[in-house]
């Protein structure tokens, strides 16, 4: 019975790992924005964490993920004489492997971590069935990465130990190395194995050699992901210049996150926000029934007991320290805890585990900012199919200039427009992210933006002032559940500088910052934000323009 449910669980990660969900601009901004527009020279904006004085983001543990697909993926199509790869086939082959990264490896590590069969067949159907398996797993974050390593580290761990008659060189050598990749991906990685890798200080003691073999290896894997890190920041550095002048990312990391302004930037928490808000949020009635078994019991719960659950409670606190917590930073906590918990046979548990993770599973594995993904690969075809006759009146042979304003969304990764080399229209493609931005000032930069009507730009078209490109087209994408964009769709919008067509909507896009229950009620505001959904592309254009 329960191999069948981990077959059908099995396809429901696949179903969200093809889902183009979209959690936190982390999951492009911290790699695939770097990485695509590197190799396959696609408009990219690479985020401050690549490009300040000193980098805080290594690149060493993402090569593998993202480099190396995207490479293949390019080398492939050179060989066969094709064009560069789509933009949306990089974006699902990245995806299928963080699927596969999580199918081979979080799950073998479950059936490492738990050594009793009947025991083993609970946890790997409870991590199997958390939404945060489905989603968070399956998208590229580093934090998904550092599950991984976490989990890992935890095995060889637990291998070093138990092994009491042999050195085990190799699994100490194996250990560096995730130990190396786990801080260079993320500075929080120690926090997991700090306590569980105590065990190793006996170890250690009797067999010098594998302390010898730990710390060499180490040292030779950090030298590595440091020359790595200094030849991609400094491309002209030589051997030597690494010695001399290393970029540590690691280190830059530490000293920015110790500095409370620049967690402010970021959002500042309470102390108690893992705990109370961020786990409950990731495990739901997994939290209940921990907490409950700590209640009822004079005795500490044999879940407690487990190293596993150290790891994640200690971590947990240690992470506490800093005022900025966001709940990807407890994914690794997950498959920890849930891995420890043996909860009874009761059908009450059974439902709300279930309706908890479907429908978590379905709003940030389906709908949350679902539409960005999507409608930015659609961009360049919904703008040449829009100005497909719109050349013959330009003065100049030229590629036709698009802006997009994007308004109350996620940062739209630009890798996504890739390089319009299929369309039979040329064009040059501007994105102006427009973030929160009150509705008045939207309104006053589009009102700069709008270009006469195409039939009209010969004779009537204005100089741009010196420096500023004037647009050929401006379109404005946005979520529907907008009611401020009301007034310059409907016929009383020409009494308006501009007017917006609706050219085409993806309907599985939510977007959460658009809830306001204080000022419009509940029952209102769900109504608004479920029942008009979706995300949609506008043309703004001067009033009159559809019959000129």
């Amino acid at each position: 019975m329960w191999r069948r449910t981990y077959l059908l669980l099995l396809l429901i990660r696949v179903y969200f790992a093809l889902c183009p969900s979209y959690i936190h601009p982390d999951e492009h901004f911290q790699g695939l924005e770097v990485f695509a527009g590197r190799i396959l020279s696609y408009p990219s904006e690479v985020p401050w964490e690549f490009t300040s004085e000193r980098p805080i983001r290594s690149i060493f543990p993402l090569w593998p993920v993202y480099d190396v697909p995207i490479s293949l993926l390019r080398w492939f199509y050179n060989e066969t004489g094709s064009e560069s790869p789509s933009p949306e086939l990089v974006y699902y082959v990245v995806r299928g492997v963080m699927f596969l990264l999580s199918f081979v490896l979080e799950d073998w590590a479950v059936h490492e971590l738990v050594p009793l069969p009947r025991h083993r067949r609970i946890a790997v159907v409870l991590v199997a069935s958390s939404y945060v398996t489905w989603t968070y797993q399956t998208h590229t974050f580093s934090n998904s990465l550092e599950t991984l390593l976490v989990a890992w580290g935890l095995v060889l761990i637990h291998r070093i130990v138990e092994n009491k008659r042999r050195s085990s060189l190799f699994s100490c050598a194996v250990l560096s190395f995730i130990c190396v990749a786990g801080v260079f991906n993320r500075i929080t990685f120690p926090a997991f194995l700090a306590i569980p890798g105590l065990q190793l200080l006996p170890h250690f003691w009797r067999k010098p050699a594998s302390l010898l073999s730990f710390i060499g290896f180490g040292l030779i894997f950090c030298y590595v992901a440091i020359f790595a890190d200094t030849t991609f920041y400094r491309p002209s550095a030589s051997f030597s210049d690494v010695l001399r002048s290393p970029v540590i990312t690691p280190l830059n990391n530490l000293l920015y996150n110790t500095d409370s302004s620049n967690l402010a930037l970021h959002g500042l928490h309470p102390r108690y926000h893992h705990f109370l808000i961020n786990l409950p949020q990731l495990l739901g009635p997994a939290v209940v029934v921990m907490v409950l078994q700590v209640y009822n019991l004079r005795a500490i719960p044999s879940w407690m007991q487990n190293l596993r659950a150290l790891s994640a409670i200690s971590a947990t606190a240690m992470l506490s320290i800093f005022p900025h917590q966001e709940p990807r930073f407890l994914i690794p906590c997950v498959p920890l805890l849930l891995t420890c918990l043996h909860p009874r046979k009761s059908r009450i548990f059974l439902v709300a585990w279930v309706t908890f993770n479907a429908a978590l599973g379905f709003l940030m594995g389906v709908y949350h900012q679902g539409g960005v993904v999507p409608t930015q690969l659609a961009i360049p075809s919904i703008i040449s199919t829009t100005t497909e006759g719109w050349h013959e009146p330009l003065k100049e042979h030229r590629p036709l200039f698009a802006t997009v304003l994007w308004w109350k969304t996620y940062s739209p990764p630009l890798w996504l427009l890739g390089d319009n080399s299929s369309l039979l229209l040329d064009l040059d493609i501007e994105t102006r992210d427009l973030m929160g931005r009150p509705g008045p000032e939207m309104v006053s930069e589009l009102e700069k933006l709008v270009p006469a009507c195409p039939t009209k730009l010969r004779s009537t078209r204005k100089p741009a002032p010196a420096g500023l490109r004037q647009s050929d087209a401006v379109f404005v994408v946005a979520p529907k559940s907008i009611t401020f964009l009301d007034q310059f769709t409907t016929p009383q919008s020409r009494d308006s500088a501009f007017e917006l067509l609706e050219l085409w909507t993806y309907k599985q896009h939510l977007s959460l910052d658009d809830l306001d229950f204080g000022s419009d009620g509940i029952l209102p505001t769900l109504k608004r934000v479920i029942g008009r959904r979706g995300l949609s592309v506008w043309l703004a254009q001067k009033p009159g323009c559809r019959q000129a």
